[in-house]
């Protein structure tokens, strides 16, 4: 019984570790597995049906499953195990109840990964506990006609993630680029922060402007969170920015890396 045993354990342990790295599995079963979660109950971004179908296109094209939903019935312990990462793409307001949101944190504490995109930052401000996992709560953005979507520069942090690797080390793109209500960049790792002096960063929250996020703005992080891994970025405002191909490789390094099939070199503050 116990060599029985044993052989049972390595046999699970192989098959987990080729699971994690090695090329997909045969049989066309995917490598991961992601759920994209893109309730709204406050602004509604109307690029998020394209933001959908460029996640199921990576996922086909990378041998993931992804499933979308906007019921927050979703979140319940049984139906969350099925996934190795919940995306929150551009959600609003509060989303979820109690319940759901108890099953979330387990779902994370038990290993889970987060990816939070866009407008995930603008979501359960009375949640505390998603707002560390999120990393910082959005509070505005550059709000003229002529300057809510700007042209602006990125500094890509390290290439040593999924993330990062495919993007140059300075990147210019356009953006509504978002200011956050604190800068976590002392609690996560930052991948990317957009350079304030390359377009106008005052937001619209204060009459004449409220300030940016000054020298060091981030834009993109991740970091390890409550058992489970987290990455978010502030980029994918417009419908066209889901055919980047920049962009789509950011969020597939990112997804990857919170699934847990990519390292995570999250754990220490930028």
């Amino acid at each position: 019984m116990r060599r029985t045993g044993g052989f049972l354990l390595a046999v699970v342990l192989a098959a987990t570790l080729a699971g994690v790295a090695g090329p997909a599995q045969a049989g066309g079963h995917s490598r991961f597995s992601a759920l994209v979660f893109s309730k709204t109950a406050a602004f509604r971004h109307d690029s998020i049906p394209a933001g959908v179908a460029a996640l199921k296109q990576l996922g086909a094209r990378h041998h993931f499953r992804v499933d979308a939903t906007e019921d927050a019935a979703a979140f319940t312990d049984r139906n969350l195990a099925r996934y190795d990462v919940v995306v929150w793409l551009s959600t609003t307001g509060d989303v979820l109840n109690d319940a759901q949101q108890g099953a979330f944190e387990r779902y994370i504490r038990a290993g889970g990964g987060y990816a939070g995109i866009h407008a995930a930052s603008d979501t359960e401000y009375d949640w505390a506990w998603y707002g560390g996992l999120v990393g910082a709560y959005f509070r505005d953005h550059p709000g003229s006609v002529n300057a809510q979507f700007q042209v602006a520069t990125l500094k890509v942090l390290g290439h040593d993630t999924a993330a990062t690797r495919p993007l140059p080390r300075r990147w210019d793109r356009e953006e509504e680029w978002y200011n956050f209500r604190t800068n976590p960049r002392h609690t996560v790792r930052v991948l990317a922060e957009v350079d304030e002096r390359t377009y106008d960063p005052r937001g619209y929250s204060v009459p004449g402007g409220s300030p940016g996020m000054g020298r060091h703005h981030p834009i993109s992080w991740c970091q390890p969170y409550d058992g489970g891994r987290a990455f978010y970025t502030a980029m994918g405002h417009k419908a066209e920015y889901y055919s980047d191909p920049l962009l789509l490789a950011h969020l597939l390094g990112g997804l990857r890396m919170a699934a847990g099939v990519e390292r995570f070199p999250c754990g220490r503050p930028d």
